[in-house]
């Protein structure tokens, strides 16, 4: 993790706005999907005395409060957004209805190296490479599955792939929903997932203009051996957890960690949750992508997320402390 900039503030639990009020064992029992993943000094042994913690929410919460102090990372107003598992129709062979591929990656394409733009791979650059994954029938819904970066296929036999980033092109991520800002065609009301889409659909050469202005392009793979009850695989290797689980800048953000959520807007939110996911488009300290699970409904509800607050990272003890400008 690069290195966290002075500013911050330790706070106090009891500054935190409703925290004796969570489900703190739902926070720890996620907490401990992702600990053993982190490896520096002051991490370790908190991760191991997790194992045995949490007995009741009375217990979770005495953990976290015994070995932790809240931290204010960057300057608040935070910037909260949603994600989730999208639930597509698909198939293993292209046809006239499934004709848009999600690929795999190249094998000729390393890791962190800068490669061909969203424009030339949409162009045709892999076609007949046989690097097909699955095909889909809507070239938007492909899109957004990059955006969501996992999903499950529902098959014509009604088996379900489920399908995991894979690799990306080291473009810099482009929003779109800032390139439709530019163009003066919406306001900040109407940029949320959905008005994209159906913007998109409507103007459809105009809506291939506006995907390819983001030269990103993410990859998948296929995850075998991923159960039906559990969530898509975050940054960690491991299955995230609905509405416990945010994807955060990790240059600010240690992955694995406790962060307190005070989203505002319309469905307020105060919950402990854990960074156990990143994202292209999730840039700052006060930025995070909260998972909202699988599924339409977890859609409609993730795509109209875009509110202020304020984000509060956990941190071991000394840790927060030596952030400090005096060092504590």
């Amino acid at each position: 993790m690069a290195a966290i900039p002075a500013a911050a503030q330790v706070l106090t639990f009891a500054d935190l706005d409703r925290w004796a009020e969570d489900d703190h064992r739902a926070a720890l029992d996620t907490f401990r999907v992702t600990c053993q993943q982190m490896r520096e000094p002051d991490w370790t042994p908190l991760c191991n005395l997790a194992v045995d913690a949490g007995g009741s929410d009375l217990s979770a919460r005495q953990f976290f409060e015994l070995f932790f102090r809240p931290v204010v990372i960057g300057t608040p107003p935070a910037l909260f957004t949603g994600y989730y598992e999208p639930e597509l129709k698909g198939s293993l062979t292209r046809t006239p209805r499934y004709a848009y591929p999600l690929y795999r990656k190249p094998p000729e394409l390393q890791d962190g190296a800068v490669w061909h733009p969203r424009s030339a791979i949409e162009g045709g650059l892999l076609r007949g490479r046989g690097l097909e994954l699955v095909w889909l029938d809507d070239p938007v819904e492909v899109y957004f599955l990059q955006v969501q970066g996992s999903g499950r296929i529902r098959l014509p036999d009604g088996e379900v792939m489920r399908v995991g980033y894979g690799g990306k092109n080291g473009q810099p991520y482009r929003s779109i929903g800032q390139a439709l800002l530019a163009r003066g065609t919406h306001s900040m009301a109407d940029v949320s997932a959905q008005d994209i889409k159906a913007w998109v659909r409507a103007n459809p050469q105009a809506g291939r203009e506006l995907l390819n202005s983001n030269p990103s392009f993410v990859f998948f793979r296929k995850l075998d051996d991923l159960p039906a009850d559990l969530g898509p695989i975050g940054a960690m290797g491991r299955s995230i957890t609905t509405l416990r689980s945010v994807a955060i800048d990790p240059d600010f953000t240690p992955l694995g960690a406790p962060v307190w959520i005070e989203k505002d807007g319309i469905s307020p939110m105060r919950r402990l949750m854990i960074a156990q996911d990143t994202g292209g488009a999730i840039k700052g300290a006060q930025r995070a992508d909260i998972f909202y699970g699988t599924g339409l409904d977890a859609g409609e509800a993730a795509g109209r997320i875009k509110d202020g607050g304020r984000m509060v990272v956990l941190l071991p003890i000394d840790r927060a402390y030596a952030m400090l400008p005096d060092g504590g």
